[in-house]
């Protein structure tokens, strides 16, 4: 990065910083940690010291809680790092949702969905690009794809990779009943500019299109949107996001190579896990989670079993115990083994 003409090459230059950045950061996290477990080794010899053996001072007591809580927590931060070992895991996600049948309950629960994960995206200090997005008839969405930029985004996000229930009284039934509605949830890791991956024009059919986006808080509407579609496995990506149609295709064959790519790589894992006798799980497809509103609130993962009654907090982006839980059962052999 100090040479001369690193800069020549804008695209790799990124590359490597964003690997460099990503580096610091794990870093760091190690830093810190050393850093706090001293800092609580001395609180801990002062105690000692000034107790010898009496009861320990209120405001030591607390400090030395505090610094308990606070190596806890790097100490989770950094397990949940150790758990993501895929080829992809570290690196950004792109993130497409679709509502189920059901019509504007389905599509007003997509956006909830949409809401749910920028706000956690937002707490986890990541950044955001929404590509594209197709208001309902009535409320909500009839889709939205975007793209999640930090550290691990796609080894967390992959574990929401599903269908996703609700269950509410509906705000647009005149008649107050409970209405049930699904959304599915599809997770593709964002691959960079290195990996290369042969794909015939042939086999592409692309089309553009006047966007037909919510503006304002999801995407601003052009002239200029890209839907490509690769024939052969009926892969659809879209685009409306960029100022012009050549960026928007641009990003629509980014977002096109990295759903190939994924595919291939599913193929290769399913291969060898034939070869082995092996059961994989199936999740894409599947319902994974359910959020009920009424006449109980809970939230509960069916893969894991895991629940939580604040069905509010959830949806405001409280989802990080429903991964670590199952990033955790994955990775022990014990996935649905275990119930909060």
């Amino acid at each position: 990065m100090r040479g001369p003409d690193f800069w020549d090459d804008q695209a790799h230059a990124q590359e490597v910083s964003t690997r460099y950045s990503r580096l610091r950061s794990r870093l760091g996290d190690f830093e810190r940690l050393a850093s706090q477990v001293e800092e609580l080794d001395m609180s801990l010899d002062m105690a000692g010291e000034e107790t010898g053996g009496d009861e320990v001072p209120e405001e030591l007591e607390e400090e030395i809680a505090r610094l308990a809580s606070d190596v806890g927590r790097t100490l989770e931060h950094l397990e949940e790092l150790r758990l993501f070992t895929g080829e992809f895991d570290g690196g950004d996600a792109i993130v497409s949702i679709h509502p189920g049948a059901g019509g504007t309950e389905s599509q007003d629960w997509a956006e909830m969905l949409l809401r749910m994960y920028l706000r956690w995206a937002q707490t986890r200090g990541f950044t955001v690009e929404l590509n594209e997005a197709s208001e309902g008839d009535e409320a909500g969405i009839k889709s939205v794809t975007f793209t999640v930029h930090g550290d691990n985004a796609y080894g967390l996000l992959s574990t929401e990779r599903g269908v996703h229930r609700l269950v509410r009284m509906s705000p647009f039934d005149a008649a107050a009943r409970r209405h049930t509605s699904f959304a599915s949830v599809d997770v593709t890791p964002l691959i960079d500019g290195e990996v290369q991956l042969d794909i015939d024009d042939k086999e592409l059919r692309v089309e553009t299109y006047r966007s037909s986006g919510a503006g304002g808080q999801h995407v601003n509407k052009t002239d200029s949107a890209v839907r490509i579609t690769h024939i052969p496995t009926r892969t659809v990506v879209q685009c409306q996001n960029e100022r012009s149609q050549i960026q928007n295709r641009e990003t629509a064959m980014r977002m096109l190579r990295s759903k190939l790519l994924l595919l291939e790589h599913e193929k290769r894992e399913q291969e060898m896990a034939r070869e082995k006798g092996e059961q994989k799980e199936i999740a894409w497809g599947s319902q994974i989670r359910s959020y009920v509103l009424a006449p109980y609130t809970l939230v509960k993962d069916h893969r894991t079993n895991y629940e939580k009654g604040n069905v509010e907090a959830v949806l405001n982006g409280a989802i990080d115990e429903f991964i670590r839980e199952y990033v955790w059962q994955r990775s022990t052999g014990k996935l649905g083994a275990r119930s909060a």
